[in-house]
């Protein structure tokens, strides 16, 4: 342990630690605007300098190392002036359109020039309004509101596909894509991370919340929304809620004040993707086809491999994800039953993730999908209709999709997936006796793996959270140096609860607490509640089965519920 003090407070940290690291194990804020805990940490935008004794002037407390003894001043008049400066200097660059901007009232370098009395023209105004990107079907780039923290390139990076980096040098210095192209012509997965990384606006999804409100209005529309797993346990956050609230009950309710509307369970469908993918595994495993099978339910991760590794497309399951099932039962079994025509029948997907945006333009799911929606900008609809969220009574999903199992609830979290099919796979193999938790798979690990024998059956699993993890992941099937069975893969970390479509949370937070963590906890404990708990308990995905579907990987099931992938180009 290394003693030190700061502020004239005593600190003892591990060796090692930063003057950031301590200054938060005392409870001492620190601004910063480029540093994000487990993505970044460069010491780049000089709003973390501090006094240290035995420095050669402010320091970056972010990066720069404790010392025995070592002195700490995080408010002196000379730190004060300096970040101001930088703000003030920041802010001579940026394109002030607050009032208007996506991220207003939740803008970090907004909050900074608050608490520093930053002058926003004190530089003068010294930039050129920048052409928006706007081409891609998921992410939008605005450079001019572009602050150079890099934080978008170290979360792209992180993720191993690079499609946006630093151009030029210097004051001509920008962040881009090779040779200044969209973001749509790169081998951009559309994950979002870099939306939830930039403390700014100059990052945002393409927003559909214009083409909803006038689908509610449109007389000849019957609108439904339908909301993944996730989105209970993060909404509330956009509406000051504590991290891990789940608002299920108030988010249902907002939904049907929008407009004449229904909500229905997106659980329902990841059940549906389950009974699908399970009975996939098992034929696989007696039937000798490709293994290890891989999940297909992220969009990010389907399109990852398309690019990356086409050669391994023949082992990603075949099912459509959660989304894309649920709109394809919509448009038929649901107006089938309902005499509702289905150029009448307007599906918005309430999701978690950006990646999904691009899903519903992929010709080969069958264009059933009307609109995908992020968390967030479902919470600008609330917002917008002058709802009081945090003070609206609880409401249920409507009939015939409203129960589901806890199995459908983790899909959104890393392992959940997995943890779910593994409960009917060992259910299918072992019977009424198989376990019903698979905690092995739990947890905000990048990689995790795990060994079960049910039924005189041995499957190997691993769960990759994050594309760099599943590049480690398939590197190491490839090589032989692991024989999986099964292999779950999340493009973002900790998966959709950690998804690029997910409130905004200020970096004070984020760098403060478990935020992965504590969001999939209100999604295993919305699971360990539930009347069912296994995905081939659901008496509303018997009923589709009896009435629609005849069976698991039947013909109709594979007509509306499964699918194809192509290998697109690396670049």
């Amino acid at each position: 342990m290394v003693n030190l003090k700061i502020n004239g407070i005593p600190v003892s940290v591990p060796e090692g630690s930063t003057v950031l690291q301590a200054a938060r194990a005392a409870n001492i804020r620190i601004p910063t605007l480029c540093y994000l805990k487990d993505v970044q940490c460069v010491g780049s935008c000089r709003m973390c300098l501090v006094e240290a004794t035995g420095a050669r002037g402010l320091v970056a407390a972010c990066v720069y190392p404790v010392t025995e003894g070592m002195e700490v001043r995080t408010n002196t008049p000379a730190v004060r002036q300096s970040r101001k400066t930088t703000l003030e200097l920041i802010l001579s660059t940026h394109k002030k359109k607050c009032l208007s901007c996506v991220r207003s009232m939740n803008c970090e370098l907004q909050k900074l020039a608050l608490e520093y009395n930053a002058e926003e023209d004190m530089f003068g105004t010294d930039h050129d309004l920048k052409p928006i990107d706007d081409l891609s079907a998921s992410v939008v780039r605005d450079n001019s509101k572009c602050v150079m923290c890099t934080r978008c390139v170290a979360a792209c990076g992180q993720q191993t596909i690079s499609a946006i980096g630093p151009n030029n040098r210097g004051y001509a210095k920008a962040i881009g894509s090779p040779y200044d192209v969209s973001l749509a012509f790169t081998p951009c997965v559309n994950c979002g991370q870099c939306v939830v990384a930039c403390p700014v606006g100059a990052l945002y999804e393409k927003s559909s919340v214009a083409d909803v409100w006038g689908a509610i209005v449109d007389p000849d529309k019957q609108v439904v929304f339908f909301t993944a797993p996730s989105v209970r346990a993060t909404l509330g956050e956009a509406f000051g809620l504590p991290v891990g609230t789940n608002v299920e009950g108030k988010m249902i309710s907002a939904i049907k004040q929008l407009g004449d509307v229904k909500c229905f369970n997106m659980d329902i469908t990841a059940d549906l993707t389950i009974m699908e993918e399970a009975d996939e595994l098992l034929s696989r495993l007696q039937g000798g086809g490709a293994l290890p099978m891989f999940t297909s339910c992220c969009p990010g991760w389907v399109k990852f491999a398309e690019h990356y590794y086409p050669e391994l497309l023949p082992n990603i399951s075949t099912c459509k994800s959660p989304q894309e099932m649920f709109s394809a039962l919509l448009k038929t079994y649901y107006c089938q039953k309902n005499g509702i025509k289905p150029e009448n029948l307007y599906v918005v997907s309430v999701i978690p993730c950006t990646a999904k945006k691009f899903e519903i333009s992929r010709e080969e799911l069958g264009n059933y999908t009307d609109a995908a929606i992020t968390t967030r900008e479902l919470a600008k609809m609330v917002k917008e209709a002058g709802i009081d969220f945090a003070n609206i009574a609880d409401g249920k999903f409507d009939t015939p999709f409203e129960e589901a199992s806890g199995a459908g609830a983790i899909f959104g979290a890393t392992g959940g997936v997995m943890e779910a099919a593994l409960r009917t796979a060992a259910y299918k193999l072992g019977g009424s006796g198989a376990p019903l938790e698979f905690k092995e798979v739990r947890g905000t690990q990048g990689v995790k793996e795990a060994e079960y024998t049910v039924g005189g059956t041995t499957v190997k699993v691993a769960v990759a959270s994050g594309l760099g993890n599943a590049r480690k992941v398939i590197e190491a099937v490839k090589s032989g140096e692991k024989d999986y069975t099964f292999i779950e893969v999340m493009a973002c970390p900790g998966g959709c609860i950690n998804g690029g479509g997910q409130p905004y949370v200020h970096d004070e937070i984020r760098n403060t607490i478990d935020l992965k963590a504590v969001r999939a906890q209100a999604l295993y404990d919305y699971d360990g509640e539930s009347r069912l708990r296994c995905s081939h308990d659901n008496p509303a995905v018997e009923v589709i089965y009896k009435e629609f579907l005849g069976k698991p990987n039947g013909h109709k099931s594979h007509e509306l519920l499964h699918t194809t992938y192509h290998e697109r180009e690396k670049y």
